[in-house]
This record gives structure tokens, C-alpha cells and sequence, in this order.
């Protein structure tokens, strides 16, 4: 063998050793570590828990084997995402083996989508959405959602109108020749104006000017005064309404109680509210308006054990929803079914049959 190989080979065998080493011990170090890392942070999840089940009433609760329940909600900026939270800490710490997770999504007209493909088992969904949905209107037509069921209702989503205090707008019939922003083409906020506006007897033709804006930049053209007025739903107070009331002059419009009642007659999923919305600079008198409900839907597939539990530990645990939103401070047992536009899952009814016994 010649010196040259002999090097080349002494090399190979080297090389050989160090891949060997790298493969076997040092390997197995970083894998040991990373495992420990993982079960020390579940033990501390695990203890978190544990803590956190002594807070949760779970009694009274029907057998049930359990499993996962992916919560929709909506954006993690929204109202929906830490309801959703919340109601899942509740559910993971009822003792009854949920495993659940509330998941970031498009809100109420992708819930319903992922509730009825089977890709979420919860969802929080606007009650007029979800009326479309299971009558196959609107947003909905040629696309029904059968199988689509209540759980309860949560908290009202006002219809508000803003007005800018030099437009003259008092009332709805004021709109017309006027200049408003009514969201976006097609949005829920759009069919809410179109609704209101039929039971005034006002078209967009009446209008002198639609708008098809979010109400961000409805916001911006009152104060510019390209529009004297623009339409949101929301829950009150909305940030966007409050940033814009710091900054202009404008105010709330009502809708009279005989037409809320008009309204409500041929679309049932409103309800009819009288509040004073003081977080508004200069909102001191009680208004008369309308308002969608937000709401827990289901699959029809769901077992009654699992929609029976899911409500009871909802309405029997509101400090934890109160405590991730105060919007979860407006969630009542005696409202729990005041404005549900679809067919309620018998489990949630037996629920609600119990509690008025």
C-alpha cells in the first residue's frame, strides 16, 4: 500500500468514528433534554390545572366520554376569541374529560361552515347568520345548513347608527336624501340595513348617497363630512364608535318601539333594547333599539350528554367568562334563549327545562 493510500484511508476510518459518535451519545443527550423540557412544561400545565379545577362548578354534570371540542370564534382581537378562552378553560377543568381549544377563525359565517363539516364542535356565531344558515337565506341561499342547532344565546350586538350632529338626523326616516355608509356588499351589517330600512318603507333609492364602507372608513368620511351617517353591529360601546366620538360630534339614532316591533314580527332573531350608552361622550338619554344576539351553535350530531353538560357549565361558571371580556358580564341564564333564530339541541333544552322546574 502506498503512503498516499495509507493517509486516505486513516482519514476514512476517522470520519467514520465521528459519525458514529454524533449518532449514538450526544444525540441522545439533546433528545433526553428536549424530553424533559416537554414533561416538565406539561407537568406545570397539569398543576395550573389542577389549580384552576377547585374554581369550576362541574356538579350535577351528565356521564359522557368526553373527547375533544375545538371552540370557533373569530379574530384574536375580537370579543369572541377570549369568550371562547374562557369557556374552554371551563370546559378542560370540569372534570369529565373535554379536552378543548378555542380557535382563531373568520367568525360567524365560517363557524357555521366549520360546525357542519364536522371541523370545529363549537362555534360563536351571530344569531341572525345563523338563521340565514338554517333556512338557506341570504348569505346562505342554495347553501342550507340543516343540521345547524342552539346552544343559547350570549350578549346583544347592537344595530347603531351614527350620525354626525350637523347632518339633522333624528330618526330613520331622516335618512333619506342623506349620505350613509352601510358596510360592506353583502356583510351582516349590510343586511341588517336593508331589513331596517324595509320596515321604514326606505330603499337605497330614497338615500341620496350609498356607501359600501367598513365603518373605519365610514369613520373617517363624517368626520371629513363625505357621509352624514354610517351603520355598525356591534356590542356596546364599540371602540370604533368611541374613537369616533372623541373626535366629532355625533350621536346615536333610535329606532321607534312600534317599528322594532314591526321588525322583530317578520325577523325574529332581533330583539328590541332600551339603553343609555354613557361610554358614548355625550349619550345621556335612553334609546330605543334593535339588536342580533351572539350565540353557541352546534352540530345536530352532537350527544345530548355533551350539549346538556356544555350549557350547564357555561351558566354555572360566568365569573370565568366575565373575568376574559366584559362582554361576558352581559351572558344571563334568564336571556339564554331570548332572540335563538334556530331549532335548540335537546341536550341544551333539557338543561333550560331543569332550570325552570
Amino acid at each position: 500500500m502506498t503512503k498516499k493510500k495509507f493517509m486516505t484511508l486513516i482519514m476514512l476510518i476517522a470520519l467514520a468514528a465521528v459519525v458514529l459518535t454524533a449518532c449514538s451519545g450526544g444525540g441522545n443527550k439533546k433528545e433526553d433534554s428536549s424530553a424533559n423540557a416537554t414533561k416538565t412544561e406539561e407537568g406545570a400545565k397539569t398543576e395550573e390545572g389542577n389549580k384552576a379545577t377547585g374554581d369550576i362548578k362541574a356538579e350535577g354534570l351528565m356521564e359522557t366520554k368526553g373527547g375533544f371540542m375545538s371552540v370557533a370564534t373569530g379574530g384574536t382581537g375580537g370579543t369572541y376569541y377570549p369568550l371562547g378562552g374562557a369557556l374552554s378553560n371551563i370546559l378542560n377543568n370540569a372534570g369529565v374529560n373535554y379536552t378543548a381549544t378555542a380557535q382563531a377563525t373568520g367568525a360567524s359565517v365560517e363557524n357555521v361552515e366549520l360546525i357542519t363539516k364536522g371541523d370545529a364542535e363549537i362555534a360563536f356565531i351571530q344569531n341572525d347568520v345563523a338563521y340565514y344558515a338554517a333556512n338557506g337565506t341570504d348569505t346562505f341561499k342554495g347553501n342550507q345548513k340543516s343540521s345547524l342547532r342552539g346552544l343559547c344565546c350570549l350578549y346583544p350586538e347592537f344595530v347603531q347608527i351614527a350620525a354626525s350632529d350637523d347632518s339633522g338626523i333624528e330618526t330613520i326616516e331622516d335618512l333619506k336624501g342623506k349620505k350613509v355608509a352601510v358596510g360592506a356588499p353583502g356583510s351582516g351589517v349590510e343586511v341588517n340595513v336593508k331589513q331596517i330600512l324595509e320596515i321604514h318603507g326606505i330603499t337605497y333609492d330614497d338615500l341620496g348617497k350609498v356607501d359600501f364602507l367598513s365603518f373605519a372608513e365610514a369613520a373617517d368620511q363624517i368626520k371629513s363630512g363625505q357621509i352624514d351617517a354610517a351603520f355598525i353591529t356591534a356590542a356596546i360601546p364599540s371602540s370604533a364608535f368611541t374613537e369616533l366620538a372623541t373626535t366629532h360630534n355625533i350621536h346615536l339614532v333610535p329606532i321607534a318601539e312600534d317599528k322594532a316591533a314591526e321588525l322583530i314580527k317578520k325577523y325574529p332573531f332581533y330583539v328590541n333594547l332600551h339603553v343609555t350608552p354613557t361610554e358614548y361622550k355625550g349619550q345621556d338619554k335612553e334609546l330605543s333599539l334593535v339588536a342580533v344576539q351572539s350565540m353557541l351553535a352546534v352540530d345536530e350530531k352532537m350527544a345530548d350528554e355533551d350539549a346538556y353538560n356544555i350549557v350547564k357549565l357555561l351558566f354555572e361558571n360566568l365569573d370565568t367568562m366575565k373575568e376574559s371580556h366584559a362582554r361576558g358580564g352581559d351572558i344571563a341564564l334568564d336571556k339564554a334563549l331570548d332572540g335563538m333564530s334556530i331549532e335548540v339541541h335537546p341536550g341544551a333544552q333539557k338543561y333550560f327545562d331543569e332550570v325552570k322546574k
